[in-house]
């Protein structure tokens, strides 16, 4: 499971656990799900304790597309890919780097913007990042999703990560999927702790000025212009 950082990963890995595994919603919401899918990419717990996890593991990642293991590049496993409207994105990243001690970001959200716009944050750049995973959409180990849609269109949407993970269920057993998927959503808004992830698309309109909304546009236009990938900005 991968994505473009702070598109909702909380939000998405709570649901794929709860799909994969049949989880319950409250039993969720107790335990630490970081603990349940490991970061590929972080020291700890580390490449080889991942190597050890019986299959069908499942691992985080922000790594771009091209940084992937060679084995899902070749369709040996499979990703779940999540994508969030770029400006609610930038405002929850920004509200992220506030939050943490370890980055102990200070600097104002115009500048954390403007930063963003040219690609100078961690990772590198989500253009290039959200663009290199559309391109491989169609693979048959790929599964493009928006977050958006986890409120627009939630039953589709766990619907579409049943099928990509070969979890067998009757329609029954599917409303109760979406049922169980739209709890944690619920618990998700509701909490302090996640409180960056609350709101559903528009959340950059009471963050972005006239000028600044401008000039990200102009900014998406040029890096974004060739690309059929669009996004809801305002739901």
């Amino acid at each position: 499971m991968t994505n473009d950082r702070k598109t909702g990963t909380s939000l998405l890995q709570e649901i794929v656990y709860l799909v994969s595994q049949g989880a319950d919603p409250d039993e969720i919401g107790l335990m630490n799900i970081d603990e349940q899918l490991p970061v590929l990419e972080y020291p700890q717990p580390g490449l080889d304790i991942i190597q050890e996890l019986t299959s069908p593991r499942l691992i985080k990642s922000h790594l771009p597309y091209r940084f992937l293991p060679t084995a899902m590049h070749n369709g040996e496993a499979k990703v779940i890919y999540m994508a969030r409207n770029p400006k609610d994105l930038v405002v929850s990243y920004y509200q992220f780097h506030r939050s943490l001690r370890t980055m102990s970001y200070r600097g104002t959200f115009q500048e954390f913007c403007r930063r963003f716009m040219h690609d100078k944050l961690g990772y590198g750049s989500w253009f290039d990042h959200v663009q290199e995973f559309w391109e491989h959409r169609m693979d048959s180990n790929v599964l493009f999703l928006k977050y958006e849609d986890m409120y627009k269109d939630l039953g589709t949407l766990v619907q579409q990560l049943a099928q990509f993970l070969g979890v067998s269920c009757d329609k029954a057993q599917l409303e109760g999927m979406v049922e169980s998927c739209n709890q944690l959503i619920e618990q998700c808004s509701n909490s302090e702790a996640l409180s960056i992830c609350r709101g559903r698309a528009g959340l950059w309109k009471d963050v972005f000025t006239v000028s600044m909304n401008e000039k990200f546009d102009t900014v998406y236009r040029q890096k974004m212009g060739k690309s059929d990938l669009t996004f809801d900005f305002c739901m």
